[in-house]
């Protein structure tokens, strides 16, 4: 029998993205999300990094299901703003998830920046946590550099205004499999899955 693991999240789009990963790196675990979990709250995310956040959502979910629990944490760095928004990367504007609201305060925050100043990444950070409290962190980063308009129907977020260095297109103008092979989340997620075996024994 597999083991079955946890993934922190209510999204089923990031279950299968996982479920995909985790299978290319020969991992053989049952990925379940939150949605078959609906008597655990959700985490409220206290931390000031983005490891941080992943480790709360990670070890409060292996408590409560008493099974090993994957969470990330990511957001967008803008060098200019010092690394901000960051953690804050979803409620910039005040909202949360109000995605057009905090894209258009930050373009109006950068809008006087010269384009070669507009270096930014993408990071994440994927944690996994065991039952008995053992935790490990993985992260990844897709650098480029923000454009002055959106671009792009595909991703969410600040994606229409992130070009990935190397590429023309935003990060909302690639397709999902190029993104994913080059995205924060599938570098830290390949990186998680490369070790997940010696957790799982």
């Amino acid at each position: 029998m597999s083991a079955r693991l946890v993934l922190a999240t209510h999204n089923a789009g990031k279950v299968v993205e996982l479920r995909q990963i985790l299978g290319d790196a020969g991992v053989e675990a049952e990925l379940l999300g939150m949605d078959s979990f609906p008597e655990v709250a959700d985490v409220v995310e206290t931390g000031v990094t983005f490891a941080e956040n992943a480790l709360l959502k990670a070890h409060a979910v292996a408590q409560a299901t008493q099974l090993p629990a994957i969470a990330d944490d990511s957001g967008l760095a803008v060098d200019v703003l010092g690394g901000s928004p960051g953690v804050f990367s979803a409620r910039w504007s005040g909202r949360h998830g109000d995605d057009l609201a905090n894209l258009q305060l930050l373009l109006a925050q950068i809008g006087d920046v010269p384009d070669e100043h507009r270096q930014a990444h993408f990071a994440c950070a994927a944690a996994l946590a065991l039952p008995d409290g053992t935790e490990k962190v993985w992260f990844g980063q897709m650098p480029g550099h923000l454009i002055r308009e959106p671009r792009g129907s595909n991703g969410f977020g600040y994606d229409p205004i992130l070009v990935p260095d190397g590429e023309t297109r935003t990060s909302a103008e690639l397709s999902p499999d190029e993104k994913n092979a080059i995205s924060h989340r599938g570098k830290a997620f390949r990186a998680l899955a490369a070790d997940l075996a010696g957790f799982l024994k």
